[in-house]
C-alpha cells in the first residue's frame, strides 16, 4: 500500500513538473514571436554583444585584482594573509584558531615528551650505573611514582604524538593556502547569461527513441 501511494505521489510530482516546464516553454515562444522583428532581432544583438563585452571586462579586472597566484603565495608566507588578499575577514578566526589549537596541542607534547624522557633517563641511570641521583629531585612530581616501564611507555607516545601534531600543522596550513587560492579563482567566476531549458518533442539522438526531451542549453 505504501508503495503505491509513493508511485502515486511520484508521478503526480512528475506530472506538475513537466506542466510547469510546458508553460515555461509555450511562455518563452510566444516571447519570441513578439521579438522576431528585424529592429528587435537586431537591438538584441547589441544587447547581447554589450552583456558579453561586460562579462569579459569584469572578468579581466576580477582576475587582476584577485590573483589566485599571489593569494596562494601570501597563504603559504604567512597564514591568513591570503584570507586578508581576498578581503575575506570572517575567515582569519578560523584560519588562527585551527593553528593555534593544533600549535598548542604540539606544545604540549613536546614538554611532556622533555619531562617523561629526562624522568626515563634518569631512573635508567639510577638503576643501571648508580649515577644522576642528584638529578632525581628535578623529576616532575606527578612522574616520580612511575616506574621505567612506565616512562618509557609515556616516552614513546608522546614523541608519536608530536608528530601527529606537525602532520596537523602541515594540514592545515595547506588548506589554509588552498582555501585562498580556491576563493581568488572564484573571485572571477561568472554565470553566463546564455541559458536555457526547454522541452522538444520528436527524435532524440542520445536516447535513439520519439518521446520529449528536455534540451539544456549553456552557451552559443
Amino acid at each position: 500500500m505504501l508503495q503505491l501511494l509513493n508511485s502515486h505521489l511520484n508521478k503526480k510530482v512528475l506530472f506538475t513538473v513537466l506542466f510547469l516546464l510546458c508553460g515555461m516553454v509555450l511562455f518563452a515562444q510566444g516571447k519570441k514571436k513578439k521579438d522576431s522583428s528585424p529592429a528587435s532581432v537586431q537591438k538584441k544583438d547589441t544587447a547581447v554583444a554589450v552583456t558579453e563585452k561586460k562579462h569579459s571586462t569584469r572578468y579581466d579586472s576580477a582576475m587582476a585584482a584577485h590573483s589566485p597566484k599571489k593569494a596562494a603565495i601570501r597563504s603559504a608566507i604567512l597564514p591568513g594573509w591570503g584570507q586578508i588578499y581576498n578581503k575575506k575577514y570572517w575567515k582569519l578566526p578560523i584560519v588562527y584558531g585551527a593553528l593555534g589549537v593544533s600549535g598548542g596541542i604540539f606544545i604540549y607534547n613536546l614538554n611532556q615528551y622533555k619531562d617523561t624522557r629526562f624522568a626515563y633517563r634518569v631512573k635508567y641511570n639510577m638503576r643501571v650505573n648508580g649515577t644522576d641521583s642528584v638529578l632525581f629531585a628535578q623529576i616532575r612530581n606527578d612522574l616520580k611514582p612511575l616506574g621505567e616501564e612506565s616512562l618509557r611507555f609515556y616516552r614513546n607516545q608522546f614523541r608519536r604524538d608530536i608528530d601527529y601534531s606537525v602532520l596537523f600543522i602541515i594540514l592545515l596550513w595547506g588548506l589554509n593556502v588552498v582555501d585562498a587560492a580556491v576563493d581568488a579563482h572564484l573571485k572571477s567566476f561568472d554565470i553566463s547569461p546564455d541559458l536555457s531549458l526547454r522541452i522538444k518533442a520528436g527524435y532524440s539522438e542520445l536516447a535513439r527513441t520519439n518521446g520529449l526531451s528536455i534540451v539544456l542549453k549553456i552557451g552559443k
